[in-house]
């Protein structure tokens, strides 16, 4: 009789998942084609390649006009332009909007030349006059509209070199569309763990196969509830022959599933009678770390790790032979470390109730789904004084609904129904979340953009970030909404919070490459008979030119609105930090605001015009939290990550 190895010291559980945990099941990344990517973890950050949309376009049916050609209109006192033309959805313009004229345009067109605005049809009378040249159609305006209205410019939706989505995302439909509007076709993912799965036992049967019970027989239901489960944590199962009770057959099957994958599951012969076959392989291939757990059902477990023909190591577990004991270890102690080698997480129910961190307003009298992202504070109860603070906080995300990057800054919705006029600030809502595999992020971020912040945001563990500008990322964190703001230049509003870290950037006018124009000054804009693009008026570039502007305008003794409304194109503005520059290598613009790290990334030229700093400040009462202090810790190391950036520094 051979000498048995038995399990007389049962671990604990928490040691179980120790050993696990010690294991390294996770595989090299891979790339996908993106019809093949749902489900799948991203490797690596990606970018926006191109504006979304890429044109401005009108955002409902009505007509284009110059938006100055509309001011004092009203129901008493319309005001008529001629009807020059009609652009359509997926068609070029072939018309130019001068003054005194329209052009009719339906929703998603492309915004003809010289329009700024559109006007809803349903603000418009179309009126037919008599003229010597024929008959021509002229448009009544019943209201006037300012430059901009109805209009989504271009990158409004996601601008060009904004972080889209990092790594670490988890790719559902919602991501794919996203990824589908940017034009990408081939997507770097992090690689699915390859589980081999070995069954042994005389009285098991393959399903399909002829049963015959008089011998006792069984379908061999580990191996296809196993590889079910390995599928639903992310895994790749690999079903290996039934090995029986020839432990030599088990012994090679076990060495070949060590050489193929990443994991190796076995099903029975883990007791004490059978088990010594799994110790030789173990003793001679690798480590056996631990046999037996203080568990119920599944005491006779096996955790070890088997050498590679290749050099590597594989993982080993034991799983016990009765389907319900195997089923329990495998969800309880492997399927958590397979959905960690494939980045994915932990999943969670598809309904979450949370609590409102604002106020909001609603009375359109009909059932209204409202998206929204969610932040769980766990136990920083936040400033939202009013509700259970140990509910997360729910905040709604809505950029319209054309903009594809509201399902990503989303995790799900709240149905708010028709004869609800308004949500208070801390009133219990349930979230119904897009699925049960939605994550909420770890750390919510608003304010200013900026490539050194991508590459910060790259080392933290799930976080989001919302573009939004300084001084309305200010704002947010005044009403207790984020964990931190990112702010940059100067700024109106009082500075609330902790201050987490902070660098500078120098920004100035991009211009094309061998600077043709030789534009050398801020003056050059105002004198000469250049085109310019501008940043919106949340983003820090923008206050900072405009402070410039101001000591312009003082030292020549004029008001900065003259020198203002000599810049040709100073109301055209673009959302993100690399817009301009695209802007200018396309050639619609002589100059634009930018930096000097994206002027110089993309090959064009540069005019320094100053410095400004980009401060991230955290909410007093967060500060402690784990993913706050986590940002702070990174930002620690602020030299490696503005390593190679143009015009940044601390």
């Amino acid at each position: 009789m051979s000498d048995r190895k038995e399990f007389r010291d049962l671990a604990e559980p928490a040691a179980a998942h120790e050993a696990i945990a010690s294991l390294d099941l996770t595989p090299d990344p891979e790339s996908v084609a993106l019809r093949d990517a749902r489900g799948r973890v991203l490797a690596e950050r990606i970018d926006a390649r191109t504006d979304v949309p890429g044109f401005d376009r009108a955002s409902m049916d009505g007509y284009a006009v110059r938006a100055r050609d509309t001011f004092g209109a009203d129901e008493a006192d319309p005001v008529e332009l001629d009807l020059v033309g009609a652009v359509h959805a997926g068609a070029e313009p072939d018309v130019t909007v001068d003054p005194g004229t329209c052009v009719e345009v339906s929703t998603g067109a492309v915004m003809p030349d010289g329009a700024d605005a559109v006007v809803m049809v349903e603000r418009t009378d179309v009126v037919a006059t008599e003229e010597d040249a024929g008959d021509t159609t002229r448009i009544a305006f019943r209201t006037s509209v300012a430059p901009g209205d109805h209009v989504m410019v271009a990158g409004a939706d996601i601008a060009a070199g904004a972080r889209a989505l990092g790594p670490g995302t988890r790719l559902t439909p919602r991501e794919i569309g996203l990824l589908s509007a940017l034009g990408v076709d081939e997507v770097p993912v992090r690689g699915r763990p390859t589980v081999g799965i070995v069954s042994t036992g005389d009285e098991l049967v393959r399903p399909g196969d002829e049963l015959n019970p008089d011998r006792g027989e069984i379908y061999d239901v580990n191996s296809t509830t196993i590889a079910a489960g390995v599928e639903e944590a992310g895994g790749e199962p690999v079903l290996y022959p039934h090995a029986g009770d020839d432990y030599a057959e088990m012994e090679r099957l076990l060495r070949e599933a060590a050489d193929e994958c990443d994991l190796v599951l076995s099903s029975g012969s883990t007791s004490a009678s059978a088990v010594d076959v799994i110790y030789r392989v173990t003793e001679e291939r690798g480590e056996l770390l631990l046999h037996g757990v203080s568990v119920k059902p599944g005491k006779p477990m096996l955790i070890g790790r088997l050498d590679r023909a290749d050099g590597r190591e594989s993982a080993y577990v034991g799983l016990p032979g009765y389907p319900v004991s195997a089923l329990t270890i495998f969800r309880t102690f492997v399927a958590p470390a397979i959905r960690k080698a494939a980045g994915l997480p932990e999943p969670r129910t598809a309904t979450v109730e949370g609590r409102m961190a604002l106020g909001e307003r609603y009375g359109e009298g009909r059932l209204r789904f409202m998206p929204v992202g969610l932040l769980d504070l766990g136990d920083a109860g936040g400033t939202v004084d009013a509700g259970d603070p140990g509910l997360p906080l729910v905040y709604p995300v809505d950029k319209g609904s054309g903009a594809t990057t509201s399902l990503v800054e989303a995790d799900g919705v709240v149905a708010v129904d028709a004869d609800t006029d308004y949500l208070d600030a801390g009133e219990s809502v349930p979230v119904q979340l897009f699925s049960p595999d939605v994550r909420p992020p770890t750390l919510l971020g608003v304010g200013e953009d900026d490539p050194a912040l991508n590459r910060l945001l790259d080392r933290l563990a799930n976080p989001r970030y919302l573009p939004v500008g300084s001084q309305e990322g200010l704002r947010r964190l005044r009403d207790g909404v984020p964990d931190v703001a990112v702010v940059a230049g100067p700024t109106d509003r009082e500075v609330d919070g902790v201050d987490l870290g902070t660098w500078t950037r120098e920004w100035g006018l991009v211009v094309p490459e061998g600077n043709p124009r030789d534009v050398s000054e801020l003056a050059d804009l105002v004198g000469r008979d250049l085109r310019f693009v501008n940043r919106s008026r949340d983003s820090g570039l923008r206050r900072s030119l405009d402070d410039a502007l101001e000591s312009l305008a003082a030292e020549r003794g004029e008001p900065r609105a003259d020198l203002t409304d000599r810049i040709d194109g100073y109301g055209i503005t673009v959302r993100a930090f690399e817009s301009p520059v695209r802007a200018v290598m396309g050639g619609k613009a002589d100059a634009g605001l930018a930096l000097r790290e994206t002027a110089d990334r993309l090959g064009c030229g540069f005019v320094a015009l100053g410095t400004q700093s980009v401060v991230v400040r955290a909410a007093a009462d967060r500060a402690d939290r784990d993913a706050v202090t986590a940002l702070a810790d990174e930002l620690d190391g602020l030299d490696t990550i503005l390593e190679g950036m143009s015009g940044y520094g601390t």
